[in-house]
């Protein structure tokens, strides 16, 4: 058999020749120094270094020729290629440079302009309120909690032992709702144990409270803020749908002290130090014993009282501020949720939250929270 012939050389090929691809890497260098803009660049790229560009099409060639040219003829394709990509890379930034200048100028936010053109959002102070006072329990290690705003008698009135004839029952002060199926069922039976049937718009947050204790095992310790309702008329101090926030806890040996304790942190975390606060006696169905917290006056600290000359409007001169109901829960209530009335022992609080707004911000009418105007949110401002 023959040994290949090492020394055959066939006719030249045209485009591998020194000049031609001199040419072509002119060319392309040329064409890429000339392109105004990224988007001719990006044309320019296609036509001079993609597949189909003339120094690619050469390189193709290579394999046509012998072995000792290939090598020659490869490197010219290489540094001419290798010169392009240099030249495209140096265009580019270049031109990269002159866009990023020009959108700086262009695109120049004028900082002197009027900022309120588009009124700026604000968001609503009871709903900040009531945000800052869960956040003081959850830090305790309180556990938030809600429930249905529609409400079984049972969780609303019986759970807590409020009588059937208690006054708080009837349509003057509850709002209740059409509960017949058609069937004779009502829409309450088997919402909770001894259901009456009847349904109703909860009345207080109270609900959640025996919704907690019968979905946890204690101890329990959860702050419960919502909306409720009651068949209010709208003026300057009441509203029929308002909002609350209660707190419960449930484990053995708590007192009244730790109540009192709780609550003295709460009133120092939302008005500042050196506050005193005292209970009342009360009575509640759902607590027993049964108080009312009052918080000294932050604005006079008393000072006020007996004073004509110097009155003070936040507390009326009274020196004290009264915030809302609390004791120690009532052992029914306990019982109705299945918890050992001998072994634990709890205790709640409860306040409005658009009269803890109005005498910390001297708002004079409860209409404002509700009327939607942004004039009276928008000084609130934002609170994250």
């Amino acid at each position: 058999m023959s040994a290949p012939n090492k020394s055959y050389d066939p006719v030249e090929v045209e485009a591998l020749k020194p000049e031609e691809i001199e040419r072509m890497r002119d060319e392309a260098v040329a064409a890429i120094a000339a392109a105004p803009d990224l988007k001719t660049l990006r044309e320019v790229k296609a036509a001079h270094v993609g597949d189909r560009s003339p120094l690619a099409l050469a390189n193709r060639e290579l394999s046509a020729l012998p072995p000792h040219a290939r090598a020659d003829a490869g490197k010219r394709v290489g540094q001419a290629r290798g010169a392009v990509n240099k030249a495209l890379a140096a265009r580019q930034e270049e031109l990269e440079a002159e866009r990023d200048a020009r959108v700086l100028v262009e695109e120049a936010v004028d900082v002197t302009l009027p900022y309120d053109r588009i009124p700026l959002g604000a968001r609503h102070p009871l709903t900040t309120l009531a945000d800052r006072i869960t956040d003081v329990f959850v830090a305790m290690g309180y556990e938030v909690a809600e429930g249905p705003e529609v409400e079984a008698e049972w969780y609303n009135f019986d759970a807590l032992n409020i009588a059937k004839d208690h006054p708080a029952r009837t349509m003057q002060d509850t709002f209740f709702v059409d509960s017949g199926r058609g069937d004779g069922t009502r829409l309450g039976d088997g919402l909770g144990p001894d259901a009456s049937g009847d349904v109703v718009l909860r009345t207080h947050t109270s609900p959640v409270q025996i919704r907690s204790m019968l979905d946890r095992e204690p101890p329990v310790y959860v702050i419960c803020p919502g909306r409720v309702y009651r068949t209010d008329e709208l003026d300057a101090t009441h509203t029929p749908v308002f909002h609350q926030i209660e707190l419960l806890a449930v484990d053995e040996g708590l007192t009244m002290a730790d109540l009192k304790g709780t609550l003295d942190h709460m009133v120092l975390s939302l008005f500042g130090e050196g506050l005193k606060t005292r209970l009342r006696p009360n009575y509640f169905p759902f607590t027993e014993p049964s108080a009312e917290m009052d918080m000294e006056c932050y604005v006079c600290h008393g000072a006020s009282v007996g004073d004509p000359d110097n009155p003070c409007r936040t507390c009326s001169s009274e020196g004290w501020i009264e915030l809302g109901g609390c004791g120690m829960v009532n052992p029914r209530v306990l019982a109705a949720c299945g918890i050992d009335a001998d072994r634990y022992s709890g205790f709640a609080f409860g306040f409005g939250i658009e009269r803890l707004l109005m005498f910390r911000h001297n708002v004079e009418d409860m209409r404002d929270m509700v009327e939607g105007d942004v004039r009276f949110t928008r000084p609130f401002g934002m609170e994250i």
